[in-house]
């Protein structure tokens, strides 16, 4: 059996997911919407509970990029991803651990002794789900984690980073130093931009960030936030991604590359070509009937999962882009962000 040699490292905000199905009255309740992920203020603090009395919640390892490296996992041979965040001491983080660790994914964390393990309440509805995520450890990861000498070896020897969008609030420090290192070293560093929220209430931090995104996922709403946050004056999701190719880049070595999903719409590609040159392609999804769909929470982090899979084994563009839809299709047919076992092997479409 082949193994990789940790070549993939994922950095975000690990959570447990409280998973329920609501209807419009619980969203009304919380002042949620139906398709949204927001970070939780005290007004939501009860939903948690609420949610494991009322709505039957499963609990399920959480945290979009820790299911994107456990999507990636999935696909790469044994021992090719880690990730990187901060839990509590505390039975929720844990589990955490173990689902993590199943998965084959080698995580680092770091443990806060004051705050809880993260949650993420998620309320189905239909097809839509609702993130609202009290964020608690995740909200303390340090860069000084990152820079213990055992943890910044296996930075070293990592090919490809990748960041959630999310950590944008958390720490932007750690978030620099693995986009520093990359550019350093002609390593791929890929971000996604996760929420509309990100480039709506942390547009400084992004952007400080741009210039060493060699990879930008996200899909078209958080493409249209970004749009209006930056006044492009479009919503025409290729014209944004083609503006993002535009920015400037600290790797002239590598192209930027930008990748927004659409739902069931064509996933729309962008790739810089030099100058003024960006070449857009579109990819369209996998078909799925609607009865097959059990749940949607995740789709963007499978899709991301396979997507970096493709990138990190040496794939085209368009196989990586069917190998995110690919992985996402299997998804949403299990419960929540998760992966179906036995394990099954990718074909091309």
């Amino acid at each position: 059996m082949a193994k990789g040699k940790f070549e993939l490292l994922c950095l975000e905000n690990p959570l447990l997911d409280i998973q329920g199905v609501g209807d419009d009255k619980l969203l009304e309740k919380y002042g949620l919407k139906a398709n949204d992920a927001i970070l939780a203020e005290e007004k939501h603090m009860g939903l948690y509970e609420d949610l494991i009395q009322n709505h039957d919640a499963k609990l399920i390892a959480g945290g979009a990029a820790q299911n994107t490296a456990r999507g990636a996992q999935y696909i790469l041979p044994s021992d090719s991803v880690i990730y990187v965040g901060c839990i509590g001491k505390d039975k929720y983080g844990e589990l955490l651990k173990d689902i993590t660790a199943k998965a084959g994914v080698r995580v680092e964390y770091r443990y806060d002794d004051e705050q809880p393990t993260g949650r993420c309440g998620v309320v189905i509805t239909g097809h839509n789900r609702s993130l609202c995520t009290d964020l608690a450890a995740a909200n303390c990861y340090k860069l000084d984690h990152l820079k213990q000498p055992e943890i910044w070896s296996l930075v070293e020897k990592a090919q490809f980073y990748y960041v959630g969008g999310y950590h944008l609030t958390v720490c932007v420090p750690a978030l620099m130093a693995l986009a520093e290192e990359a550019a350093a070293n002609d390593k791929v560093f890929i971000l996604n931009l996760s929420a509309p929220f990100i480039p709506q209430f942390f547009k400084d931090p992004l952007d400080e960030s741009a210039p060493y995104w060699d990879i930008l996922l996200g899909n078209e709403t958080e493409a249209r936030a970004y749009a209006e946050s930056h006044n492009l004056n479009t919503q025409d999701v290729k014209e944004i991604a083609k503006a993002i190719c535009k920015l400037p880049k600290k790797n002239n070595k590598r192209p930027r590359t930008v990748v927004f999903t659409q739902g069931t719409d064509p996933t729309i590609a962008a790739v810089s070509k030099g100058g003024e040159e960006v070449e857009v392609t579109e990819y369209p999804v996998h078909a799925i009937g609607s009865e097959k769909i059990n749940d949607t929470n995740g789709a963007g982090d499978a899709f991301a999962g396979g997507f970096v899979a493709g990138i990190v084994r040496g794939d085209s563009l368009a196989t990586a882009i069917d190998m995110g839809q690919w992985l996402a299709k299997l998804s949403i047919q299990e419960l929540g962000p998760s992966y179906p076992s036995p394990k099954q092997e990718y074909k091309a479409s």
